[in-house]
């Protein structure tokens, strides 16, 4: 698997409670590459909305925690492999995924947005995009949705390493769309002025959950207690509004508790009551 960035060993002692004698680090991959959730930060390491996230479930857990940045189409593979408990990436909750894998709840909501570059005339249905190439993320939805409709549309698949090329090819007119989740393509618009935020697949909002092997309910369910206390406290409401720039409504992933432990409706969800320990 390819390293886009050096392992950060991330103290989460600080601050926190006392952390927990004789276990391990907590081990999780990103793509260090997917602003705003998880980029390269000017002093090292890699920041977003991912880093910060999991850097206070670890601190919650009085655990530490590193964080290795790889492709994203190398961090499933690498999960199952053993050499990571979880994956702090954000990562669409599919049937075909939580079949092979767990899943916490979802934290935030994600839906297939296109990116165009500026001057390019509103994509207005999927029609707008027969005959034409489209750039994604390899290893992602993404790449799954224009596979599964190129012969219906007649479309290009132009896939690359990084979210970041992916959206570059739209600007330098190698692609006509760039498909990527909501959050990511409203960042890249609002720093990059030839890349505009454009239509959204309608009936495609997914959970972004946490993924672990099908052998860690026990973490699993440990890491979602956290995050739900993380919710009723407003952590990560605020985490959001951050890095996304928008406050989260009541109906948003970020302040929704969803009953047991997964996805509802998905493999892998256990309908146990939660009750975490909020302290």
């Amino acid at each position: 698997m390819r390293r886009l960035l050096a392992a950060a060993l991330i103290s989460a002692a600080a601050a926190g409670p006392a952390l927990a004698q004789g276990q391990p680090p907590l081990r999780c991959g990103v793509d260090g590459t997917f602003a705003p959730h998880a980029f390269p930060s000017l002093q090292g390491g890699v920041q977003g909305f991912q880093i910060d996230l999991f850097r206070e479930v670890a601190r919650r857990m009085g655990r530490e925690i590193v964080i290795d940045s790889a492709a994203f189409s190398g961090l499933i593979p690498a999960l199952n492999a053993g050499r990571y408990d979880f994956l702090c990436a954000p990562t669409t909750v599919t049937r075909e995924r939580a079949e092979a894998l767990l899943f916490t709840e979802g934290y935030l909501w994600t839906e297939l947005q296109f990116g165009i570059r500026r001057g390019t005339p509103p994509i207005r249905s999927e029609e707008d995009l027969r005959g034409k190439t489209i750039s994604v993320n390899k290893g992602t939805p993404y790449e799954q949705w224009v596979t599964n409709n190129r012969e219906r549309l007649n479309l290009t698949l132009l896939a690359f390493d990084s979210q970041a090329d992916a959206a570059q090819a739209v600007i330098q007119g190698r692609a006509y769309a760039n498909l990527s989740g909501n959050t990511v393509v409203r960042y890249s618009a609002s720093r990059t002025p030839q890349y505009v935020a454009d239509f959204v697949l309608p009936g495609s909002r997914l959970h972004w959950g946490t993924p672990f092997r099908r052998d860690s309910a026990a973490l699993r369910n440990q890491v979602e207690d956290v995050l739900t206390c993380m919710k009723r406290d407003g952590t990560v409401a605020r985490l959001s509004e951050r890095w996304f720039g928008d406050a989260p409504g009541p109906d948003q992933a970020e302040r929704v508790e969803f009953p047991g432990y997964g996805p509802p409706d998905m493999p892998g969800y256990d309908p146990t009551p939660q009750n975490p320990n909020c302290g």
